[in-house]
């Protein structure tokens, strides 16, 4: 039994590898998943999933309370983190290019209890994750609505009681309560419209996320060429501010930093998700997961040097950094002038940015996660319905729906937010996996053509899996307890279901 539970795929066994068509699927006449993105369409989908709340939040609790100016050195060490990780990713995606991610670079590597473990760990990253930026921009559009009731003296605003979670969590996180809210309605607008674009198939939803990309890209480089000129070199120093006691500034603040930021890059691996529908993923799925990673990188170093240098560091620790940056700036220039009318604009673009950036990442969760489940269930270890595609679109519909579904009630009756370090756990379980993983086959299949191959590897996948389990290890001292519950409800799930209807296990018997 235990031997079972540690099977392996063969690489060229597995059920969602097609070596002689260029799609993802079974039986001949099955319908198939379209391989119809290019790799212009995956950057997009990396820098779609990746740049969202981090840049439009956590800069400013990282330099406020942890880097200071120093917030670049943070961003560039998370930087590093992703990258180790990314490059492993590549060579899985390039080599093998389904859509399961790394649940099936685990099963193909580690077996079948670890993949199915490390499946159970994704439905945290992209699941939640896609509630709690559904929350999020639901905060943002509330922003939104106040402005415009500014601006006409009209009153747009939504009540309190439909725009806010009825129950939150007190006791630190260890008690629910009622908020005497009824429910998060933008909240739940915002996935059920997504849902139903992931639905009508991938071509649609690239083509909505490359506009969004586009969107708030523009809207970043527009603020970062409007608030260069007023970049005061004065506040980069001290560039390292003298430690105050603990991870409060210092080199200690600035690791501290990288940990909080690190979760800024979180999405880029949703990048491999889509490999079952790319049409050279060979080729292209190293630049989709690398390439957007360092974009990335590039706009947020950037905007942690303008936003230190044209604001006091301190004032950044709010909700909306990028906002206060700007009416730091509106305070030192002229009432009426041509100047205040620049920036005022800029503020209200940086608002409507910052509801693209997080349509954009609530988009590619919520089209990673049923392609997740597509992959398990093609392995038999989840029902036969959310491995079917929709005869006309061609998507995983029946898994779209159920995580619609389950998203919405998540965004609309819960504060999610208190998911946020299981959201990270998930994440960087998988990414410590998948450089294991590479490693692993390097060693049992060197004889295996790879497209894309992971520089010293003996350096990089070591390097990659401790960054990311110590990373693992600042929220699991906080929140072990919520992640052995999921992790218990993931193996009673296999062991009730998976175990018995695994197609390895039946072939082998």
């Amino acid at each position: 039994m235990i031997k079972g539970l540690f099977a392996t795929h063969t690489i060229e066994a597995m059920p969602h590898v097609d070596a002689g068509e260029p799609v993802e699927g079974g039986p001949q006449g099955e319908v198939t998943l379209k391989r119809v993105l290019t790799a212009r369409h995956l950057v997009m989908l990396g820098i779609g999933a990746v740049i969202g709340a981090g840049i439009f939040a956590i800069t400013g609790t990282a330099a406020a309370q942890f880097a200071g100016p120093a917030l670049i050195l943070s961003f560039l060490i998370a930087a590093v983190a992703c990258g180790l990780a990314g490059m492993c990713y590549a060579e899985f995606a390039a080599m093998l290019p389904v859509s399961g991610s790394a649940y099936s670079y685990s099963y193909a590597t580690l077996g079948e209890v670890v993949a199915w473990f490390v499946g159970w760990a994704l439905v945290l990253e992209y699941l939640f994750a896609a509630s709690t930026v559904a929350v999020a921009w639901s905060g943002y559009f509330g922003e939104m609505l106040r402005m415009l009731s500014s601006m006409t003296g009209l009153n747009f605003n939504l009540p309190a009681a439909l725009s806010s979670a009825p129950l939150t969590f007190a006791d630190g996180g260890h008690k629910l309560i009622f908020t005497g809210s009824l429910i998060n309605l933008p909240a739940i607008l915002i996935v059920g419209a997504i849902s139903w674009l992931c639905y009508l198939g991938i071509t649609q939803s690239a083509t909505v996320n490359a506009i969004i990309v586009a969107i708030k890209v523009t809207v970043i480089l527009l603020f970062l060429v409007v608030m260069f000129n007023y970049i005061n070199a004065d506040l980069w120093h001290p560039f390292i501010p003298a430690n105050e006691g603990g991870s409060k500034f210092g080199w200690s603040g600035i690791y501290r930093g990288a940990t909080l930021v690190f979760f800024a890059y979180i999405g880029f691996d949703a990048v491999s998700t889509a490999a079952g529908e790319a049409k050279n993923p060979q080729r292209d799925m190293p630049i989709g997961i690398l390439g957007s990673l360092l974009i990335c990188t590039v706009l947020y170093v950037a905007m942690a040097a303008v936003m230190t240098g044209t604001t006091p560091f301190r004032m950044l620790n709010t909700p909306e950094p990028v906002a206060t940056a700007i009416n730091y700036v509106l305070g030192t220039v002229a009432v009426g002038s041509a100047s205040s009318y620049l920036l005022g604009a800029l503020k209200i673009l940086v608002v409507l940015a910052a509801l693209a950036g997080l349509s954009s990442v609530v988009l590619v969760m919520l089209m990673g996660q049923p392609r997740i489940f597509y992959s398990m269930s093609r392995d038999g270890l989840l029902p036969p319905a959310l491995g079917r595609l929709h005869s006309k679109h061609r998507t995983p519909y029946v898994g779209t729906i159920l995580v619609g579904v389950i998203a919405c009630i998540l965004a609309g009756l819960f504060p999610v937010d208190v998911l946020g370090d299981l959201v990270s756990m998930g994440t960087l379980l998988a990414f410590a996996t998948v450089c294991i993983g590479v490693l692993v086959l390097r060693r049992t299949r060197p004889d295996l053509p790879r497209a894309f191959r992971v520089p010293l590897p003996w350096i990089v996948c070591p390097a990659g899996a401790a960054a990311c389990l110590f990373l693992f290890w600042q929220a699991f001292e906080v929140r072990w307890p919520l992640l052995l519950s999921w992790i218990a409800i993931g193996f009673l799930i296999y062991g009730f279901y998976g175990y018995r209807h695994s197609k390895l296990r039946q072939g082998a018997q």
